[in-house]
């Protein structure tokens, strides 16, 4: 079968329980991820065939339906499947693939959550990128937001991955306005979280430090936590304040969607010699290449 005569070529969805073509997935207006963002959602990342770490998205999107209390329809060896599933019919070498479970849709006048029945959906399309590689090559101009305070995590727990992006989106904004290109949020005590997506390194005198409190933790910042551990780098996870950004001499922000991505310019300045510096490039080119280590590997047959 030609790419052209696939109906699933630009995305394979999974919808009640079927596959579908991304652009016919539906579901349910009322249904409380949609209504309520009562959900939570995990996005893995296929290169060359090849899922990255699949098993730990798998287990970071368990853990978090077991914090919210919720049942999924599904386990994770059949998640597993239907994610594969979904690439293999989109026949997709690089792709962004999406798993979420909702509370579900409520009957009429039910408000208490425990009365509804979870919902799995799950999609396969494109790999998306933050920051597209030739950006990377320059860098990103990073936004501190000084109007808009991440979500504390005492309201909404950042471990559990969520679509809670109304602080998000409104600096986004802000950064927009003064010229970047994305925004990092601090918290109410002025510590550094994380951006739309991102968590954020600041590299100073060869010591990694990055956000430990706050933020998601996640798979790829866990992945250049260790590279940088493998290869001899010092990492510190603690909280820490924007000044040190500001006065590190590399900056990078990870996320599933683009990797490693070096931040240049911050709040309109340089960061070092505004250039993305070493440290930043050396973990960089070390995270491609273990796209293709068994370890952290899954093959789509």
């Amino acid at each position: 079968m030609s790419n052209t005569d696939n109906p699933y070529a630009e995305g394979c969805a999974w919808i009640d329980d079927g596959y579908v073509p991304i652009g016919e997935a539906r579901i349910p207006l009322i249904d409380t991820g949609f209504t309520r963002s009562d959900l939570t959602h995990d996005v893995v990342a296929v290169w060359k065939g090849k899922f990255f770490r699949l098993e730990d998205h798998l287990e970071r999107f368990e853990s978090g339906w077991t914090l919210l209390r919720m049942n999924p329809p599904h386990d994770k060896d059949d998640i597993r499947k239907i994610l594969i599933e979904c690439v293999r019919r989109a026949q997709l070498q690089d792709a962004y693939v999406q798993m979420i479970m909702t509370r579900g849709v409520p009957l009429p006048g039910v408000r208490d959550p425990r009365m509804l029945q979870n919902r799995f959906y799950a999609f396969a399309i494109p790999y998306i990128w933050i920051f597209q590689p030739d950006q990377q090559e320059i860098g990103c101009h990073l936004v501190i937001s000084t109007q808009t305070i991440r979500i504390p995590a005492k309201a909404v727990n950042p471990t559990i991955k969520n679509f809670h992006w109304g602080d998000l989106v409104r600096g986004l904004f802000e950064a927009y306005d003064r010229g970047g290109q994305t925004v990092l949020l601090e918290d109410g005590d002025g510590m550094v979280t994380e951006g739309p997506g991102f968590n954020v390194f600041a590299c100073h005198d060869g010591v990694v430090r990055t956000p430990r409190e706050g933020v998601l933790l996640g798979i790829t910042r866990r992945t250049a936590i260790e590279l940088a551990t493998e290869q001899g780098i010092q990492v510190q996870e603690e909280s820490f304040r924007s000044e040190v950004l500001r006065s590190s001499d590399e900056v990078f922000l990870t996320s599933t969607a683009g990797g490693i991505m070096p931040v240049t310019i911050i709040d309109g300045q340089p960061v070092g010699d505004g250039k993305p510096g070493p440290i930043t490039l050396r973990l960089r080119d070390r995270y491609w290449l273990a796209h293709d280590e068994k370890r952290w590997t899954t093959v789509v047959e």
